[in-house]
């Protein structure tokens, strides 16, 4: 076996995956609140639009490398209209096999071993996982509570600044649901500047928001256009995590570096589903309410039932996502096991997302109330 892959963990869901079907193999009623994919179905008019694409012969061959510049184009209109902001959809907007793709090859555009990538610690663990695949060594930021899960930049060392290539940011962000100013993003676009480095901007939980709060693109401050791209996904904003669509925008020569690895590897995103997302960002305005409205109710019953069991947690202003405090005495896998063994509830350990998610566990809204409450009655049996 390669030496990479020794460094890399198996990837954090799929281990997840298997303790539910051992579980469910016990005969346990299981209720995932583990992996943040939507129970909600994909709005019908982009079904009905993949199922007449899907027939057209000329969507049977290759796509083109880029992306159709249809969808390029529906993405360019769909920034202007949601953030503000003119895009150029043939050199600025790139069609991903979702946004998760993306973010895996970009280090290997950018990073030489031995380089240094600045990843969020807790984070979404493909940041740390596509750094060690480029060989370049990951430089760990620590979100906490005390800062509002936000890094601090000004702790980085120079030294530490002045060998790194990227900097991941994710806002709103996975796993904590923490949020992101404008005075962040201005910091941000300042520090990559200063420092030459690329920021990468995972904004995949952008239209995922509540009580009428409307995230900000990193791309709408002075200078981030000079330093960064953002990463975004249909997946969550139109329930299509299975489709496998997504899109990066920003700096024109970073998208080129990206696509040159795309090239490479990939030969580009099946036509009927760009057709498909095209319809999606054209016709749907974003955030879609029914979406919201469910996901803002779920929240609200997780959060009123953790307090009342007396469970530390923050109402999340955005994303589908709880953090939440594990009780003294326990770690973030000894409580999600309690909780699994205990109550058949599938939470998500918090170190698995890197070392400064110990103490915590994340839990996703993406099943019905129903089965929240039945979740909330189940945790106030177990003795914790």
């Amino acid at each position: 076996m390669a030496k990479r892959i020794e460094q890399i963990p198996p990837y954090l869901f799929a281990e997840i995956d298997k303790k539910k079907e051992e579980m469910r193999r016990k005969g346990t009623d299981v209720i995932d609140l583990g992996i943040g994919d939507p129970d909600l179905p994909t709005p019908k008019p982009i079904i009905e639009r993949l199922k007449k694409a899907a027939e057209n012969p000329r969507n049977h061959r290759y796509p083109s490398y880029e992306g159709m510049i249809e969808f390029r184009t529906a993405v360019a209109e769909w920034y202007e209209r949601r953030f503000g902001i003119k895009l150029n959809p043939v050199t600025e907007v790139l069609s991903l096999i979702g946004s998760k793709e993306g973010i895996a090859h970009i280090p290997l555009a950018f990073v030489n071993p031995e380089d240094i990538v600045l990843v969020p610690s807790p984070g979404y663990p493909v940041y740390r996982v596509s750094t060690l695949f480029a060989g370049g060594i990951p430089y760990f930021l620590p979100l906490r509570k005390e800062n509002g899960f936000l890094p601090i930049l000004s702790k980085i060392p120079p030294t530490v600044a002045k060998k790194a290539k990227l900097l991941f940011i994710n806002y709103p962000n996975n796993p904590t649901s923490a949020v992101a100013e404008r005075p962040f993003f201005e910091e941000v676009a300042a520090f990559a500047q200063r420092h030459q480095i690329i920021v990468c901007h995972d904004a995949a939980y952008s239209e995922i928001a509540f009580d009428r709060y409307r995230p900000l693109s990193f791309l709408e401050v002075e200078g981030a256009r000079e330093v960064g791209v953002e990463f975004h996904s249909l997946s969550k904003t139109f329930n299509m995590t299975g489709w496998r669509i997504g899109f990066a925008v920003g700096h024109s020569e970073i998208l080129s570096g990206l696509g040159r690895v795309k090239t490479n590897i990939d030969s580009g995103l099946f036509q009927a589903i760009q057709e498909a997302g095209t319809e999606a960002l054209n016709h749907l305005d974003t955030p879609l309410p029914e979406i919201i409205d469910t996901y803002e109710r779920r929240r609200d019953v997780m959060v009123n039932g953790l307090e009342e069991i007396g469970l530390e947690v923050d109402r999340p202003k955005a994303t589908f996502y709880l953090w939440i405090r594990v009780p003294r005495g326990y770690t973030s896998a000894q409580f999600a096991t309690l909780l699994l063994e205990q109550g058949g509830i599938v939470a998500t350990p918090g170190n698995g997302f890197g070392e400064e998610g110990e103490g915590y566990i994340r839990m996703a809204l993406t099943v019905d109330e129903e089965r929240l409450r039945e979740a909330i009655g189940r945790l106030k049996k177990i003795k914790f």
